[in-house]
């Protein structure tokens, strides 16, 4: 692939990854803020420091959430991009749109769900501020662990692919994945700083929540940018376009 081609997908990723976070954004808002209101009040009725407010609520949850999901959204489909252009006809005879949809699914699986599962999203309210860092530092390490450990099954499934056969060497390479995914959260701390007397339906809504807001955002991406994509690596010329209208 030359860098025209690679210039031009990171350009329709980055756009994919702005109509990605669009939708997103929707469904934090409407579906999101709900938690986070509730999660506020919660501190707000245990907390006996009330310092002044530098940013207004209504400001936090519409321009704020917005420039932070697109922000996110823009970045993670450059990346994506990226890995797209890594990616394609290494894994298998896939189209421009299959291995879109495959890179799609490995990056909500391996930079947010496998991590979360480990430390799970907490409203932003909530916990400690002190250990703030310690925890951001726990879950960018596991993020790293887990995008490096797929990448290793990846390259194991197709070291074991010419002798085990495409399916075989899938599902080999994906027990893998889970148990060196098991061991490392074995080994890494626990990082849980939920408060005592929280609402067990609030944490678990919002945790929903995030994990809808990213399930939205890379399988729009998925989506969009497998369309984007096929077209720059497949143009279709106007000679080619009228051809059949000259044979007719």
């Amino acid at each position: 692939m030359n860098s025209v081609s690679v210039r031009a997908l990171l350009v329709r990723g980055m756009l994919a990854g702005l109509g990605a976070g669009i939708l997103a954004f929707l469904f934090a808002y409407l579906v999101g803020e709900g938690p986070v209101d509730a999660a506020i009040a919660f501190e707000a009725a245990n907390s006996h420091e009330h310092g002044e407010e530098l940013v207004s609520r209504s400001v936090q949850s519409t321009f704020g959430l917005a420039t932070g999901v697109l922000v996110f959204g823009i970045a993670i489909g450059g990346i994506a991009a990226l890995a797209f252009c890594f990616a394609l006809g290494r894994i298998g005879r896939f189209g421009a749109r299959a291995t879109s949809a495959l890179t799609a699914l490995a990056g909500f699986l391996t930079v947010y769900l496998v991590p979360t599962l480990k430390y799970p999203a907490n409203p932003p309210a909530v916990g400690n501020p002190d250990t703030i860092g310690n925890r951001t530092v726990l879950f960018v390490l596991m993020i790293a662990l887990s995008v490096l450990l797929g990448a290793i099954a990846v390259l194991l499934g197709r070291r074991l692919a010419p002798a085990w056969g495409n399916w075989n060497a899938s599902v080999a390479a994906g027990v893998a994945f889970v148990a060196m995914v098991a061991v490392a959260m074995a080994f890494l701390p626990a990082g849980d700083n939920t408060p005592k007397g929280f609402p067990a339906t609030d944490l678990w809504e919002f945790r929903l929540a995030s994990i809808g807001i990213q399930a939205v955002l890379w399988s729009a991406f998925g989506l969009l940018f497998g369309h984007l994509g096929e077209r720059v690596l497949t143009p279709t010329s106007p000679a080619a376009a009228r051809e059949p209208t000259r044979q007719a």
